[in-house]
This record gives structure tokens, C-alpha cells and sequence, in this order.
């Protein structure tokens, strides 16, 4: 991992099997499964439940920063906590959530490199057992909205023809697909990308065994393949910004992109949005 512009922010399996019973560490799991986490789960792992937690019940939005502290600090985080974020469908989810505590200034957050399924390829234990971390006060700051892009602000960046990565799979970028194949309840009126965008699907990024691929197979898909380069001011988007988030961890941290913003809108707002452009390869 030291080829990475930020090998600090992975850590792989035996650095937490080593760091299971740290004061100072804790372990984050999100999934795409929400149930996941009752089956079984890392020792001392804590769940953090993307739906019905880190989002607004009532508004299409993120918990506000009280109530973020509040949810945060209720579950024994505390501010100088590292934080390891773990999830299945090889971090998909986890990096979502390290995003979100990014925007709310969490310092220390990292991701377990091939996330659930490789500690479960290697053998190691899990159990239903939940952690009992004593609540504490989390004073949560910002949102940093440097990492976070709108709608107005997409449109800009595509009429500017700066560069825009896709992350999602070819179909859905192509306009042959309204939705992911797994989520037709997510779709969206129109099917295409956004003008300018450039298709990367997320899941390139990623070795079969879940953890990231090297730096220069990064380079190769992001730069060879897409064109970027590492000055440039990118933009990333997916359905609902999950996907995306991935692809933002990967730029932001593993290449050292200084300025990366997630549309976490992403295409259930563009595609269902009146007066803005797309365009299809179909």
C-alpha cells in the first residue's frame, strides 16, 4: 500500500485483528445489507446504519451536525477516535460513510482494504456480540461542502466541460438503463449521463479479492483510461452518490487528487430533473 499518495488511511485485516481491543481505535461497519451486521460482525465493531441514521428521516439530506454528534457520540465515538470503516461489497457502503464523517470533520478515519469479505475469505471470527463503548461527547463540525457537489454546481462544471467520472455500470450510463440492475424502486424518468461525463464503473477500482488495485492500475484506469490528471477539479457521481463515494475515496486518497467533489444527487435527481442536459449512447 505505500505506492498510495495516502497509504495511512488503509489498513489491511491483521492491523485490526491487532487493534481489536485499542481504547483508542474503533471499528465501523456499514453495509449495503443492513442486516448483515446481527449475522455477525468484527469484534468490538460498531454499525452505523447509512438509511435510517446518516440521513434525514423527512428531508433528502444528511443528519444535521447536532445530530450527527448526537448519533456519533451515542455510539462511544469519540472526536480523537481512529475510526476503521469496514462494509461488504468491497467497501462500497464504507467508504460512503467515511465521507460523511469527512464532511462533519471527523481527523482519523481509514477503510480495512477488502472490507468484510476478505476478513471472511481469511478465516477470522466474527460474532453477534454488540460492543458496550460508554457515550461521550462528539462535537462534529462543518459540513465541509468542499467534497460535496450540488446540482447548480454540477451543471456548472459540465457546461465548463470539466472533467465528470460515471461510476456506474455501462448500461445505466449509456441510457439503456433507467436504474441499477438491483434497485429498479431507484430509477430515474430519463436513462444517459451528464454532458462531458466519462464512464469509470466503480467497481474497476477493485482486485477480485476486494482490496484496491495498485496505484498505477489506478493511474491507468483513471488517467490512460478517462484522461484525468491529478490537478484536475473532478466531480463523481452514481444513483445516489454510494457508488461515487468509492471512486471519490479512491481519487482523493490512493492518487492524491487535492480537489474531488461527490454529486451525491447523482442521477436519481439529474435524471428526474426538468431543464437540465443528458446524453445517451443509445
Amino acid at each position: 500500500m505505500a505506492e498510495y499518495t495516502h497509504p495511512e488511511m488503509l489498513v489491511d485485516t491483521e492491523w485490526v485483528a491487532a487493534h481489536l481491543d485499542d481504547p483508542t481505535v474503533r471499528i465501523v461497519e456499514s453495509d449495503e445489507d443492513i442486516l448483515l451486521y446481527d449475522v455477525g460482525h468484527i469484534a468490538n465493531a460498531i454499525k452505523v446504519d447509512w438509511q435510517s441514521e446518516l440521513q434525514d428521516q423527512v428531508v433528502r439530506d444528511y443528519v444535521n451536525k447536532d445530530a450527527f454528534g448526537k448519533l456519533i457520540g451515542g455510539k462511544g465515538i469519540g472526536n480523537d477516535h481512529t475510526l476503521v470503516f469496514y462494509g461488504d461489497r468491497n467497501n462500497w457502503w464504507a467508504c460512503y460513510a467515511l465521507w460523511v464523517f469527512k464532511m462533519y470533520g471527523h481527523q482519523d478515519c481509514r477503510i480495512m482494504n477488502g472490507g468484510r469479505q476478505k476478513w471472511i475469505d481469511e478465516g477470522r471470527p466474527f460474532t453477534t456480540d454488540r460492543p458496550n463503548h460508554a457515550a461521550v461527547t462528539y462535537t462534529a463540525s462543518g459540513p465541509g461542502l468542499s467534497i460535496r457537489a450540488f446540482r447548480e454546481e454540477t451543471l456548472e462544471h459540465s457546461n465548463a466541460r470539466k472533467p465528470l467520472i460515471d461510476v456506474r455500470s455501462p448500461g445505466e450510463y449509456s441510457g439503456e438503463l433507467t436504474h441499477m440492475a438491483d434497485y429498479p424502486q431507484e430509477g430515474a424518468l430519463r436513462g444517459g449521463h451528464i454532458p462531458g461525463a466519462k464512464n469509470v464503473p466503480w467497481g474497476q477500482a477493485v482486485a477480485p479479492d476486494g482490496t484496491f488495485k495498485s496505484a498505477d492500475e489506478l493511474k491507468g484506469l483513471y488517467e490512460d483510461g478517462a484522461g484525468l490528471s491529478s490537478g484536475d477539479e473532478v466531480v463523481a457521481y452514481c444513483r445516489i452518490g454510494e457508488r461515487s463515494s468509492h471512486t471519490w475515496f479512491v481519487l482523493t486518497y490512493l492518487l492524491g487528487y487535492p480537489n474531488v467533489r461527490n454529486y451525491d444527487g447523482s442521477w436519481t435527481e439529474w435524471g428526474n430533473l426538468v431543464g437540465v442536459p443528458i446524453e445517451k449512447d443509445v
